[in-house]
C-alpha cells in the first residue's frame, strides 16, 4: 500500500541513546481516510524504512536529517507491504 508518512515529537519520554521518541502518522497516499498514529522512535523508524522499503539512500538520508533538525519530517508515496502495516497495527480486524 502506498502511504504518506509524517513525524512529530512524541510525549513519550522513553528512548535510547541517540534516539528521539516520535509519533508517526500514516495516511493513505490515495487521499482516502484511514490515518493511523504509531508511537516509535527515530532509530526504529529509520531501520524499518531501510529494511522494508525501496527508498534510496539519498532519500533516507534527507529524511533523517529533516527528522533530527525539526522533528517534523515527511515522506510521500512510500510503498509499505501489508505485512509491515499489520505488524505496526495499521490494519485492524
Amino acid at each position: 500500500m502506498r502511504v504518506n508518512l509524517s513525524t512529530q515529537l512524541s510525549n513519550c519520554s522513553q528512548s535510547g541513546a541517540g534516539t528521539i521518541p516520535i509519533s508517526l502518522t500514516i495516511r493513505p497516499a490515495s487521499g482516502l481516510q484511514g490515518d493511523y498514529v504509531y508511537s516509535t522512535d527515530s532509530m526504529a523508524l529509520l531501520q524499518l524504512l531501510r529494511q522494508e522499503t525501496e527508498l534510496s539512500g539519498d532519500v533516507l538520508q534527507r529524511f533523517e536529517k529533516s527528522l533530527r533538525a525539526s522533528l517534523c519530517a515527511r515522506l510521500t508515496g512510500v510503498e509499505l507491504s501489508d505485512s509491515v502495516l499489520t505488524d505496526i497495527g495499521y490494519f485492524i480486524d
